[in-house]
C-alpha cells in the first residue's frame, strides 16, 4: 500500500498506529457507509459553502482542506496549479501553505474572474505568491503560458472547473504531466458519480457518467505513473474528491 508519510518527525509508535488506524476504516464497511451518508447529506445542505480561508469563501469540505494541507506540507511544492478561481479561498489557501513553506507560487486559471473576486485575491496579504490567468484552462496558449511556469519546479495540480468528463480529461491531459513524481494531481468533485440525487446537478453540464470520476478512471487507463491514493481518502473517511487523490509514481 502505497502511503503519504505526513508525520515523518512523530513518535515511531505513532506513526505505525496512524497507519495501522488508516487501512482498518478502510476496511471497516459500516464506518465507511456512515461517512458517505453524511457526506451526501451535508452536500444536499450546501454545508461546503459555509467556510472560509482567511477572509475568502473556499467551497470545500473541511476534510479535504485538511487533507490540502498534509499533502502540500508533506510534497512542498515550487508551483500549485489550480483551476477553478470562484470566490478565491483555495488559491488564498494554497499560497498561505506556501507562505508558510518560505517559497513557492499558486497559478489558478478561471473561464471568468469576477471583478470583485480578481480585487478581493489581488489585495489579499498572499496576493505576492498568487497569478490569476482568465480564459479556458485548456486553450493552448494558456497550457503553454503554464507549462512555461512549471519548468524546473516540483509542481502539484488541483483541477475543480468545470466538471463534465470531456473538460476534466482534457485538463488532465493538459496538466498532469507537469506534476512531480511523489506530488499529486487532485481532482475534485468525483462525488458527482457516487451522489444519489442526480436532480442536485440538473442545472450544470455534468451528471452521472459524465464526470470528474470518469474522467479520472479513463484517463489512468493509458496513465500507469499515476496511481489512486485510497490512503488520504480512507484517512478522512468524507471527501468531495474520492478516487480523485493522484499520486505520480513514476
Amino acid at each position: 500500500m502505497r502511503y503519504l508519510n505526513t508525520t515523518p518527525d512523530a513518535a515511531t509508535d505513532y506513526q505505525v498506529e496512524k497507519r495501522e488506524r488508516i487501512i482498518k476504516y478502510g476496511q471497516d464497511a459500516e464506518l465507511k457507509a456512515l461517512s458517505i451518508a453524511w457526506r451526501d447529506k451535508i452536500i444536499e445542505r450546501k454545508y461546503m459553502y459555509n467556510a472560509s480561508w482567511l477572509g475568502r469563501p473556499i467551497i470545500q469540505l473541511p476534510t479535504d482542506t485538511l487533507a490540502l494541507q498534509e499533502i502540500i506540507w508533506a510534497v512542498k511544492p515550487d508551483l500549485i496549479i489550480e483551476t477553478g478561481v470562484a470566490h478565491g479561498g483555495s488559491i488564498i489557501f494554497s499560497a498561505s501553505m506556501l507562505q508558510l513553506l518560505g517559497h513557492g507560487h499558486v497559478v489558478g486559471i478561471d473561464i471568468d474572474i469576477r471583478p470583485h473576486n480578481r480585487a478581493a485575491i489581488e489585495t489579499h496579504p498572499m496576493a505576492h505568491r498568487i497569478s490569476l490567468i482568465e480564459g479556458s484552462s485548456v486553450d493552448a496558449d494558456i497550457v503553454k503560458k503554464v507549462h512555461d511556469m512549471a519548468a524546473g519546479k516540483k509542481v502539484l495540480v488541483m483541477l475543480d472547473s468545470n466538471h463534465a468528463h470531456d473538460h476534466v480529461l482534457a485538463e488532465l491531459n493538459a496538466y498532469a504531466s507537469l506534476v512531480s513524481v511523489g506530488s499529486y494531481c487532485i481532482v475534485f468533485d468525483t462525488v458527482v458519480e457516487d451522489y444519489p440525487d442526480e436532480s442536485m446537478w440538473s442545472d450544470r453540464p455534468w451528471k452521472k457518467g459524465d464526470n470528474p470520476k470518469t474522467a479520472v478512471h479513463e484517463w489512468l487507463g493509458s496513465h500507469p505513473e499515476f496511481e489512486i491514493d485510497q490512503t488520504i481518502q480512507e484517512q478522512i473517511l468524507v471527501t468531495a474528491a474520492p478516487d480523485g487523490f493522484l499520486l505520480r509514481v513514476k
